[in-house]
């Protein structure tokens, strides 16, 4: 018999090793044959489909009761629309929702059993919609849904701190004096109002719902002196008095005093911007020149008062004090 070398019986074991699915190490070297495929025809355990557990599945009865208990009311539960396999022995018993109120909906109760435990039990019973369910509309955030008149007394209206309704700068500030002569002639109306008819105007916005002892007044955050929305009346009125120009305050477009407050001040609650921009500046501060100072020039002298021997009546005096008093 011929004997045979040892690199043909390494060769053969290899060989046989392959074809068992096995990995070798050929010669020296370490090489690793190609790594073992699988077995044909056997299935992948999650690869199947998940089959309802039987002992839960056949819970039916169990179910019902549950739902009915759930319910309140045997008649709100219907006929058994079937069973689902949520998971290892948990399945999901669904029940026709009979109640007028939740049509097309169903009771889903969830029957669970422990392994190597014969006995089901309910875990929970909750109602599901299903095809044609009558479902409520789609959630609308807040901001979207408010309506000018929703703010009431007491409530707190958010303003984006980048609201396009307000400027860092009133840009169309107006003159609180009666300077134009247009004014106060009227523009060709035959008569304009007197100084009696606009004190009892006065007396009457600010008395009633439009002055500070109103009830949305006094639990306001703050004053429309204050709120960015508030615009002040030309003329003598608007010492005391503006509009509201918040589409959302409850006095939206109507005469409020500056002591008056609602909650939609634009300062109550800022409210960061869903969609930041740029806030825009009406004009430059470092431009403003006061106009409406009156610089009065007094001549310093030593504190207290001045003493009458300085002072000659009809002649111009050393130390000039307007006011008698320094």
């Amino acid at each position: 018999m011929k004997a045979e070398s040892p690199a043909a019986v390494e060769s053969g074991a290899a060989g046989e090793a392959v074809a068992a699915g096995e990995t070798v190490a050929v010669g020296d070297a370490g090489a690793e044959a190609a790594p073992p495929q699988p077995r044909a025809g056997r299935a992948s355990r999650t690869a199947r489909e998940l089959a309802p557990d039987a002992v839960c599945a056949t819970a039916v009865d169990l179910a019902r009761a549950a739902a009915e208990e759930e319910a309140g009311d045997a008649g709100a539960v219907g006929e058994h629309l079937g069973v689902e396999a949520e998971a290892e022995r948990l399945v999901l018993h669904r029940f026709a929702c009979l109640s007028p109120a939740y049509a097309g909906w169903a009771w889903t109760v969830a029957v669970a059993r422990a392994s190597r435990i014969r006995k089901p039990t309910v875990n929970d019973v909750v109602l599901m919609p299903g095809e044609g369910a009558l479902l409520a509309p789609a959630w609308v955030p807040w901001s979207e849904r408010l309506r000018p008149g929703d703010v009431g007394v007491g409530d707190l209206l958010p303003t984006a701190v980048d609201d396009a309704r307000l400027t860092l700068r009133a840009g169309d500030a107006l003159e609180l004096d009666d300077a134009d002569v247009w004014m106060e002639l009227g523009l060709g109306r035959p008569r304009i109002l007197s100084p009696a008819g606009r004190e009892d105007t006065a007396q009457r916005w600010y008395g009633g719902e439009a002055g500070p002892e109103a009830s949305i007044a006094k639990v306001a955050p703050a004053s429309c002196l204050t709120c960015g929305f508030h615009v002040r009346l030309a003329g003598v009125l608007g010492r005391m008095f503006g509009v509201c120009a918040n589409e959302f305050a409850p006095d939206d477009g109507r005469v409020t005093a500056i002591d008056h407050g609602c909650g939609a001040h634009s300062e109550a609650l800022v409210a960061p911007s869903a969609h930041p921009e740029p806030v825009p500046f009406d004009e430059d501060p470092s431009d403003l020149v006061p106009t409406d100072i009156e610089l009065v020039g007094v001549a310093a002298h030593a504190p207290g008062s001045v003493p009458d021997s300085t002072r000659t009546p009809g002649a111009d005096s050393a130390d000039p004090e307007p006011y008698g008093h320094s």
